[in-house]
């Protein structure tokens, strides 16, 4: 009895120890990487024991309270970023490139896929189409910035306006897979409905893939625990979750 007692005891002991080595790792991000997140979040909490908190928004709005110095423990930012590092709320010297993420052409299953091979390709699908959804870039949504550069590069932004669904109470996806939209133009990371097929990227003339990087903040209530998630997210067993979002892992 006396040796069940204290095996008991030792056990006890040993899980209040682990329990108190492991942390939450709070972490403010892009709608871009929600998948990737959603991915690989699980992963580190089965290695490392530690809890992986995390939040998405728009590029912009993450972007703005990060600078501001919100208190999380891992902020991931899109450039341009210079203000971030100015405020001195990120560890300039953590900085670590995670991925890429294009902007993806997308339509409902079944339906046509057309020519997006170049800028004249893309132009011509746009005046044809009868409507289209993209995030909105006024809000901070950074794919919606991105296209929102890419119509006024081909000199159709006045005139594909009129064509623009704004999502209101249904996701992006449900606009294409319902009907209401001919094409989706979004995150190659949020296309993520079976009924949905991908078209292909935008040609990189026209469309430059959005950077993702991660820092430890300065405020970090678990600064070794970000650490040990941002090597995670940076390194080479991140690989395979970005990869089936869509997205190119590094610079």
């Amino acid at each position: 009895m006396r040796y069940l007692i204290s095996s008991m005891i030792v056990l006890v002991f040993l899980l209040s120890a682990y329990s108190a080595r492991a942390e939450e790792v709070t972490v403010l991000a892009p709608g871009g990487m929600r998948c990737a997140l959603g991915k690989m979040s699980p992963e580190f909490e089965k290695k490392t024991g530690n809890k992986v908190k995390w939040t998405t928004g728009s590029g912009g709005q993450t972007h703005e309270r990060i600078a501001k110095g919100e208190a999380v423990d891992l902020p991931i930012v899109q450039p341009p970023y210079r203000d971030v590092i100015a405020s001195g709320n990120v560890v300039a010297s953590s900085e670590k490139p995670l991925a890429i993420v294009p902007i993806m052409v997308a339509v409902k299953k079944g339906n046509k896929k057309p020519d997006i091979s170049n800028a004249e390709a893309i132009k011509k699908m746009l005046l044809s189409a009868k409507a289209i959804s993209y995030p909105d870039g006024s809000g901070g949504a950074a794919a919606g910035v991105s296209f929102d550069k890419t119509l006024k590069q081909l000199g159709v932004y006045d005139q594909i306006q009129p064509k623009v669904k704004r999502v209101n109470g249904v996701t992006l996806m449900q606009l294409l897979t319902r009907g209401d939209i001919d094409y989706a133009i979004t995150f190659n990371s949020e296309i993520d409905d079976p009924d949905a097929d991908v078209v292909g990227q935008l040609p990189r003339d026209i469309s430059t893939p959005t950077a993702l990087v991660g820092f430890v903040s300065s405020h970090a209530k678990a600064p070794e625990a970000a650490k040990a998630l941002l090597s995670y997210i940076s390194g080479p067993e991140a690989v395979a979750g970005y990869k089936a979002c869509g997205m190119t892992p590094g610079k």
